[in-house]
């Protein structure tokens, strides 16, 4: 709470005390939205100052006349009706003043709503080592004063409850606990959100923290090319520590994008295997590709898991196509060339199309039909050449 201290200006040496200048009642008020204030500054009758020659001021502007009223030599009054919302959540100033302008005595008035119940609240535990909570204040959130979260946490059964002090993650409503934590053991959580109008309470969440986990990204994801093969890239990488010091099981997703694009590719379907190979992209071009892993719970637990961070992007080229380092132009040809050519760019469509995930049997069937096609080509060019002889 912040409150005005009470200045004397021009006063005789022996008003040394602020007390003895001015007061105003009520001091420091806490008032709902809406809401209508009368307050009195009394002078003391030492400064030889008369009510009438005072005047208010409400975060520095001045207040009409028209809502003072003279209660008596030293007392003034002033009314304010239908309070909005304070502009500052630290309090409107309200000040009284004498008629050169200078303060006499000052209260802050905070005018707001009592906070609702805070919702939304979700925790992580990153690695096992400890447990970031976050949530939503109730409502429309805004209460127009200070308003405290508290964070506060037991085990269920026998714990003593503790709150989390550590609210400096840079996110709003989310508060770090760094050590202590408990494993197979359910804790409680929840959140109480208190001002000078009230106090609310979030549901309480009861989680264990081995079903919460969520690792650091995947590391040492390294890229690179599959042979010759233009359209394809293959992605390794590590898997995060925590999974095997706790025997997570794991499933993993990847998503890559083209370089000069903003938009990326996700593939679902990689399970718990820690490598992949990409189909079906564009033949001497950059991709940026990225891992993320998400640790389902203990073996035989059925808990969603969370998924982590992506990696850092890790970027690799497709090869160039033979026909682009060459730059040589196929000659037209025949009637069967151009239907078997057809044919072959349907199939070769299917193969791709079902070969964009890891799935192992689709990915061995597309290599085989690159390496066919790859060699008709060539067979295709050497006959060519042969008639141009």
């Amino acid at each position: 709470m912040i409150t005005l201290l009470f200045l004397m200006l021009n006063a005789p040496s022996a008003l040394s005390s602020a007390a003895q200048v001015a007061a105003i009642y009520p001091q420091d008020p806490a008032l709902l939205i809406g809401s209508s204030l009368t307050a009195t500054c009394s002078v003391s009758s030492e400064l030889g100052l008369h009510a009438n020659s005072l005047f208010w001021t409400l975060n520095g502007k001045r207040l009409p006349s028209s809502s003072y009223t003279v209660l008596s030599p030293t007392v003034l009054s002033v009314t304010l009706a239908q309070l909005p919302g304070s502009r500052q959540r630290s309090g409107d100033n309200l000040v009284c003043h004498n008629s050169g302008g200078h303060v006499l005595a000052g209260s802050c008035l905070y005018v707001g709503m009592p906070p609702e119940k805070p919702v939304n609240l979700t925790c992580w535990s990153r690695n096992t080592k400890d447990l970031t909570c976050r949530w939503a204040p109730g409502g429309q959130g805004e209460t127009f004063i200070r308003t405290r979260y508290t964070l506060k946490y037991k085990l269920r059964w026998y714990g003593k409850e503790k709150e989390c002090d550590d609210y400096s993650t840079g996110e709003p409503y989310t508060c770090y606990i760094p050590r202590d934590l408990a494993l197979f053991t359910p804790y409680e959580i929840w959140v109480e959100a208190s001002n000078q109008l009230g106090t609310a309470t979030s549901e309480v969440l009861s989680l264990d923290i081995l079903d919460v986990v969520t690792t650091d990204p995947p590391a040492d994801v390294l890229v690179s090319r599959v042979g010759d093969l233009e359209d394809q890239l293959s992605v390794r990488w590590a898997t995060p520590p925590a999974l095997k010091d706790f025997l997570f099981q794991a499933k993993y997703q990847i998503r890559y994008r083209l370089e000069d694009s903003t938009e990326w590719k996700v593939v679902d379907d990689v399970g718990n295997q820690t490598s992949c190979r990409l189909a079906g992209l564009r033949p001497g071009t950059v991709y940026f590709v990225q891992v993320r892993c998400n640790p389902v719970g203990i073996l035989g637990s059925r808990k969603a898991g969370i998924w982590s961070d992506w990696s850092h992007p890790t970027a690799a080229s497709t090869p160039p196509s033979e026909r682009l380092l060459t730059g040589s132009c196929e000659s037209k040809p025949g009637q069967q060339n151009s239907t078997l050519r057809r044919d072959l760019k349907q199939f070769f469509g299917w193969v791709r199309k079902h070969a964009y995930g890891c799935s192992g049997m689709s990915i061995k069937l597309y290599d085989q039909w690159r390496v066919w096609l790859q060699k008709s080509q060539k067979t295709r060019n050497q006959v060519l050449q042969g008639d141009k002889s």
